[in-house]
């Protein structure tokens, strides 16, 4: 990959550069009945990026939410191209950038193993021969003769996996959909993964677990706002990445500049508070302190029952703790427009010290659609107890929960 970048225009319809679009319109122009082309925002996914992978290399990719990662295996697995730049990817390319990729919702899903396999040019009897191993990895044999359009999202990526891995391309790229498995499910993909390099073939993996970037890659390029801002050794990357991203938090958190923000725009938050028993800003948290979590927002029009919710990662990407309106059964009902507040009271916080990531999110409940999505928009730093609570100090990173429990010795 050479000098690559790739520019989207903002507002442009989905046909619009078409061949048949540009003579309907030129035609259009010439008789007078026409406008000339409408102007529109352009944005940079990527600038100028500059990468090369070898063929037996296990690299991670790592940035903030926008800021280029699906974009760049796009262009590798060709779903899209660049805008300018050359791209040479050698081999047959596999991707999961998106769940059910390559599937076709009306075939089986034995019918989508060999479609699968044929896409990447293998022949049937090549995919015959791994046919057993995708079955049995995927866990989805009782369904296999079912339409693909009727597998739980998690079905399909364990398909999809099973057979990106099992069928050996050159070139595998897996985007952050692992999220969508579960934990068992997550810890064998990234077994797989390691499997896949350890074989000889270069895999590209994006992923916000940073602990799972570093425990399989021994590479990481961090991109920034569309450009390559760092390649090198995953701990060293990983280190300047949290540097930068985790900064200490205060007690009156500004989200109203906040910059790619996914969603609706229907509403959005306007600040996070951290505030003590009386009300006042929390400057030091501590383990087991009692903490209020204020959220402001605006709602620009009616909003019916939207739901919110905090998302605690460790510093390494691994979540903690979701609370979030809905599964605490607290609903927000109809919004109306203008400036609304919502608290979160935790009688003792069980966070042991640390720095925290926090995501902030309001979804609408019917569709769970994205109204406000705020990713790392602030860091939770949480300090030793004082000595009026625990008579010893806490390690740092002894884990990432203080369980609310007390020690008792039963004599005999």
């Amino acid at each position: 990959m050479a000098n690559v970048s790739k520019e989207y225009r903002i507002g442009a319809s989905q046909g619009e550069g078409m061949l048949r679009d540009a003579l309907v319109g030129g035609a259009k122009r010439l008789l007078g009945r026409g406008t000339a082309r409408a102007q529109h925002d352009t944005v940079w996914a990527l600038k100028g990026v500059d990468l090369e992978i070898a063929k037996d290399e296990v690299v991670g990719v790592i940035g903030r939410n926008g800021s280029g990662k699906t974009t760049l295996l796009k262009l590798l697995s060709k779903i899209t191209y660049p805008t300018s730049g050359e791209i040479d990817v050698r081999g047959r390319v596999a991707s999961l950038v998106e769940v059910g990729t390559g599937f076709h919702n009306e075939l089986s899903g034995r019918d989508n193993i060999y479609l699968n396999g044929s896409i990447l040019g293998l022949k049937r009897r090549e995919i015959e021969e791994h046919f057993d191993a995708i079955v049995e990895y995927s866990g989805v044999g009782a369904f296999l003769d079912t339409p693909i359009k009727r597998y739980s999202t998690g079905m399909r990526l364990r398909l999809g996996f099973a057979v990106a891995a099992h069928l050996f391309p050159d070139v595998l790229l897996v985007d952050e959909v692992l999220a969508v498995g579960d934990a068992e499910f997550q810890a064998k993909c990234l077994a797989t993964l390691s499997e896949v390099g350890r074989r000889g073939h270069a895999v590209l993996f994006v992923s916000h677990n940073l602990e799972a970037i570093e425990s399989i890659c021994s590479r990481t390029i961090w991109i920034d706002r569309g450009a390559l801002r760092m390649d090198g050794p995953s701990r060293e990357v990983i280190a300047a990445y949290l540097k930068e991203t985790a900064q200490a938090n205060t007690a009156i958190v500004d989200l109203s500049g906040a910059e790619g923000r996914p969603g609706t725009g229907e509403a959005r938050f306007s600040a996070m508070q951290f505030l003590a028993r009386d009300g006042q800003p929390l400057d030091v948290i501590r383990t087991a302190d009692e903490v209020t979590v204020r959220f402001q927002f605006e709602a620009f029009e009616a909003i019916q029952s939207p739901y919110i919710g905090l998302s605690i990662f460790t510093e390494f990407g691994t979540i903690v703790t979701h609370p979030n309106t809905f599964s605490a059964g607290f609903e927000l009902s109809k919004i109306e427009p203008g400036k609304h507040t919502v608290d979160l009271h935790v009688d003792r916080l069980p966070l042991m010290p640390g720095r925290y990531p926090l995501t902030l999110w309001m979804n609408r409940h019917s569709d769970s659609e994205s109204i406000d999505w705020l990713e790392q928009c602030a860091t939770l730093t949480v300090h030793s107890p004082g000595s009026s609570v625990f008579e010893r100090s806490l390690p740092r990173r002894t884990g990432a929960v203080l369980l609310d429990a007390e020690w008792r010795l039963v004599e005999p």
